[in-house]
């Protein structure tokens, strides 16, 4: 999360520190976390440079541990984005696929499970090829590489990064005051984890868009006669990318046939 921060930024991450806390040190836990960070930092190309490991008996339950962290990364002043004076009506709006939930909605994901009885061991009702808790936890996109590629092809002008708030709060950020995006829901497919929650919890189509990134992890903004480079581009390096909407002289986000995500 904090790597795909930056780079919305157009910024390259150089570094990572983390903060690890819990009532006694268990070496086996602590070592199965870092290896996470590190695996995630080499993804990013950033280094794991050094962090702090607290002990804070009676502050935690026996197996629980508090994860933190932040990331430094450099870009030179005229690369910033989003490069706003250049944000128009009439430019697309470009869908980068996500691995998952990423890291939000978890205060709804653990109340839907909870309330539905579900096993977090037992194998999930939409991928019966691992856990309900692996599919729920699936690791979080890292962007960083095949994003930086993509800047050097010098036609996006936002990249928005759809955390909390999802696709509603989050992209509206990298525009200009008034302007606003139509999406159309039909463009892309509303993964199977992401039905699942919407059927056991009962969460209504616009509150899913508001609560989770719903299979869009990352939004590039990009001339409209350019945007099929770019698809292609981004499609050679890997990413699952689709065109899902249209910058709009209105302010908000209209989404256009949610009652698709219904069926």
């Amino acid at each position: 999360m904090c790597v795909n921060d930056l780079i919305v930024q157009g910024a390259e991450p150089l570094f990572f520190l983390d903060y690890f806390a819990t009532g006694k040190l268990s070496v086996d836990q602590a070592a199965d976390v870092v290896r996470g960070i590190a695996e995630g930092c080499k993804q990013a190309g950033c280094a794991l440079i050094g962090g702090e490991t607290a002990e804070m008996p009676g502050l935690y339950r026996p197996g629980e541990y508090d994860l933190a962290g932040f990331c430094v990364g450099a870009v030179e002043r005229d690369r910033l984005l989003p490069r706003i004076d250049t944000i128009q009506p009439g430019d697309a709006v470009l869908g980068i696929a996500s691995s998952g939930p990423h890291s939000n909605g978890y205060s709804l994901i653990r109340r839907i499970v909870d309330d539905g009885g579900h096993d977090l061991g037992a194998p999930a009702p939409f991928d019966d090829g691992q856990s309900l808790g692996e599919a729920l936890l699936t690791p979080t996109r890292i962007y960083v590489t095949n994003m930086l590629s993509a800047l050097k092809l010098d036609q996006v002008k936002a990249l928005a990064h759809i955390t909390g708030g999802g696709l509603t709060e989050n992209i509206p950020r990298v525009l200009p005051e008034g302007m606003g995006v139509h999406l159309d829901a039909t463009t892309w497919e509303l993964p199977p984890v992401f039905r699942w929650l919407a059927d056991q919890g009962g969460v209504v189509p616009d509150e899913m868009a508001r609560t989770f990134n719903c299979g869009v992890g990352m939004v590039a903004i990009v001339p409209a006669d350019e945007a099929e480079k770019v698809v292609a581009y981004l499609t050679y390096k890997g990413e699952k990318i689709s065109r899902i909407g249209t910058v709009t002289a209105d302010a908000g986000v209209e989404i256009e046939d949610l009652a698709a995500w219904r069926t």
